[in-house]
């Protein structure tokens, strides 16, 4: 019994992602930008709620933050198959790390304006779409397929954690110092990420990240696109993938109006929208130490759980309820996370991953359509009816999409094999 323990615990540190050289300083790079990313949606979300006390001007901050995924997400995918990847993040970071401090200062000095907001969120996008698409294929080239589960779920904990800390931040902070303030703090969380970039090795990935080829940017994007003909299995992902960002996801912005509906403080606004990442990383956690062996199930399952349980959150009518309520659907929605990188990784060759993730950041992409539909509900009926419609609907979907699209249903670490080849 003692040997089987033994070699049990032996091959879960082989399968380690922490132990790979440049994986950890590329994690750490990560979560600043997690941190920071949360941080900077909350933020413009509650200002605007302050000015303009409009549902559709705040779900209007999501729309035009997660714009660039659904426009950008097949051409980023592009630049990640065919430009040095550890610079294209850097690059990124050295752009935006400049805006946010300026959108701090203008709020400070109060010459802040709405319209300055959603130009400076559409930056914070494209900043999103780099990530998604240089850093997560980056990762894989690192770590490699042995380790991609472990490495993926650090990375779903870390999107998680940046949740509930990003939002932390944003309320915290706000309410005992200021909103533009609060922006500087985020600005300071980028450059920490910049910095931690200068620890991860080129030598790792230049041959892989950044191939010589003759073909055309255009022929390359065209390869990308046909990847949603040519493969069943990416298509079933990347349909789940789309539902859940349009019904389930987008009710992000809407914390702003449930919350002030209970008379929640800036700072238990906060804190409800914190318990999407403590329970985004929650699931992670528990994803990392499964390791399931059927992750299309565990996928699909997170995503239902989480459609399911956002009801009770919507009609919550006090702080704890909301808060509680909002956890446990987060933790579904954290198995849903801690899957979706890897089976896109693993189902497509290496010289396609910059672009597979490219398609799924362009799925990703319903988010802003999602809150825009969610925020024209609510102006209506009121947030909480727009919540629940968007997620029970949402879960009827789910349920025929799988149904016409069982291929998900079948994947688990026997892909990786395949994908390898």
């Amino acid at each position: 019994m003692g040997k089987s323990r033994s070699v049990l615990s032996g091959s879960r540190r082989d399968r380690s992602a922490i132990t790979v050289q440049g994986f950890f300083p590329l994690l750490f790079a990560g979560m600043c930008w997690h941190w920071a990313r949360w941080g900077i949606a909350f933020l413009s979300a509650f200002w605007i709620n302050e000015v303009t006390d409009s549902p559709r001007m705040v779900q209007l901050t999501g729309t035009t933050m997660w714009a660039p995924l659904l426009f950008g997400g097949a051409l980023g995918g592009v630049f990640a198959d065919r430009f040095d990847r550890l610079r294209t993040i850097q690059w990124q970071l050295a752009v935006l790390i400049p805006i946010v401090a300026v959108i701090g200062l203008l709020e400070v000095t109060e010459q802040l304006s709405v319209w300055m907001i959603y130009p400076f969120l559409m930056f914070a996008g494209i900043g999103w779409v780099g990530d998604m698409t240089s850093r997560r294929a980056l990762v894989f080239e690192i770590v490699g397929t042995k380790k991609i589960d472990n490495a993926m779920a650090y990375e779903s904990f870390t999107l998680a954690s940046g949740v509930a800390v990003g939002n932390l931040i944003g309320g915290g902070v706000a309410q005992r110092l200021g909103i533009g303030e609060a922006f500087l703090v985020v600005s300071v969380l980028l450059l920490v990420g910049f910095i931690s970039l200068k620890w991860v090795p080129r030598t790792s990935f230049t041959d892989v990240a950044a191939p010589k080829t003759e073909s055309s940017t255009v022929a390359e994007l065209k390869a990308g696109l046909a990847l949603v003909r040519t493969n069943r299995a990416l298509l079933s992902i990347l349909g789940v993938t789309f539902l859940a960002n349009f019904f389930l996801f987008s009710y992000f912005p809407a914390v702003q109006r449930i919350g002030d509906r209970i008379g929640a403080s800036p700072s238990q606004v906060g804190l409800i929208a914190a318990m999407t990442g403590f329970g985004m990383m929650t699931g992670s956690f528990i994803i990392g130490m499964w390791e399931p062996k059927h992750r299309g199930r565990a996928y699909i399952g997170g995503v239902a759980f989480g459609m399911l349980m956002l009801m009770p959150f919507a009609t919550s009518n006090s702080v704890p309820m909301a808060a509680g309520a909002l956890f446990i659907a987060a933790t579904g929605s954290g198995f849903f996370g801690a899957t979706q990188s890897t089976l896109v990784l693993t189902t497509v060759g290496s010289d396609m991953r910059g672009r597979a993730m490219g398609l799924l950041s362009m799925a990703i992409g319903a988010l802003p359509i999602g809150t825009f539909l969610l925020g024209e509900i609510a102006e209506i009926y009121g947030a909480p009816a727009a919540v629940v419609v968007m997620a029970s609907t949402g879960l009827v979907l789910l349920i025929l999409w799988v149904f016409t699209h069982p291929e998900l249903l079948a994947m688990g670490r026997s892909v990786d094999a395949a994908a390898t080849e």
